[in-house]
């Protein structure tokens, strides 16, 4: 959204990782819009169970025919290019009485929103015990880029703290692949956003096993002058797979732990770049500070906790108001 993270009228993102006013938004609306969404199991949980108040007044924008009523029915299928439909239908109701007088019939269900975001908020910590854990790094990056970057991701859990936690307040700013889950995606989308839009800044955030996926395209930014700033959480795992492994899997941790990672201040650093490591929450102002005075493309490698996780969390299976919050 394009609303302060703080704003009631943010309803944040939605599904497994969604914010508890979110899910809790989807499954008591009594109408449901949904706008070139796949409506994939990381969104829906349950599907039997997935917005039932709003059942039979489903309505679903999409331009591939093939997308509508095939996880979840569709009672009011529209089948068109997004742009093209939405503008049609603004021109349909903003003429009409019912619609300038809606704001006001809306005021409840935004006081509502508010009051399940007061709730449940999300409950991260800033640090602990002495460790940098994410929402600290989110804050930092907000302040420093005044909430204008455009930020890409890889694919884990700082994918999803990212989406939870960065507080967009522009659109068109936000490059992840999504449901697709393409770990490497995050550095070559960096690279591309600057060149769409170089008067922004651009941030990558990434993981420590992400970004092995196509690091090398460091050597591009370099030769392009391309001034992409990387910022990896470094939790030494593949942390949304050793999540899973210990909540569902009686913490039985297999092929998630790295042993022999990089030293990626000094691989950065090998490519041309800037690179920079904070290990403690005193360091990681300063890390961030230097990382975007420097003019080119640069790498801060942020040390985090692998016991932090992503929560609320729906298991699978599970509708989405069934959330597991630690």
């Amino acid at each position: 959204g394009t609303f302060p993270a703080s704003d009631p009228r943010c309803v944040g993102m939605l599904g497994m990782h969604g914010g508890y006013w979110a899910n809790m938004a989807v499954q008591h609306c009594d109408v449901l819009v949904a706008v070139a969404a796949r409506f994939d199991d990381r969104v829906t949980g349950d599907t039997e169970q997935f917005a039932p108040r709003a059942r039979g007044r489903i309505i679903h924008i999409d331009i591939d025919p093939s997308s509508i009523s095939k996880n979840v029915p569709v009672d009011v299928p529209i089948v068109g290019d997004v742009g093209n439909v939405l503008q049609l239908m603004l021109e349909g109701v903003t003429e009409r009485p019912f619609f300038k007088k809606s704001v006001e019939k809306w005021t409840p269900w935004v006081e509502q929103i508010g009051a399940w975001k007061q709730e449940r908020p999300l409950g991260y910590k800033r640090e602990r015990d002495g460790a940098i854990l994410p929402l600290a790094v989110f804050e930092a990056l907000q302040e420093l880029t005044g909430g204008q970057a455009i930020v890409a991701t890889d694919v884990g859990q700082h994918q999803m703290w990212t989406a939870q936690l960065f507080g967009f307040e522009r659109p068109r700013s936000w490059l992840t692949s999504g449901g697709l889950g393409t770990m490497g995606y995050g550095l070559p989308a960096g690279i591309g956003a600057h060149f769409a839009d170089p008067d922004r800044p651009v941030i990558v955030v990434t993981g420590d096993g992400s970004i092995q996926m196509n690091i090398q395209e460091l050597s591009t930014a370099v030769q392009y002058k391309v001034p992409v700033k990387v910022v990896i959480l470094n939790n030494r795992h593949l942390g949304m797979v050793r999540q899973w492994q210990d909540k569902f899997y009686e913490r039985r941790f297999s092929q998630t732990y790295f042993e022999s990672l990089p030293d990626f201040v000094k691989l950065a650093e090998a490519y041309g770049g800037f690179g920079v490591r904070a290990e403690r929450p005193e360091e990681l102002r300063p890390a961030l500070e230097s990382l975007f005075a420097y003019e080119g493309p640069g790498l801060a490698e942020v040390i985090i906790p692998p016991e932090e996780g992503v929560f609320p969390m729906v298991p699978a299976g599970m509708a989405v108001h069934e959330m597991l919050f630690a």
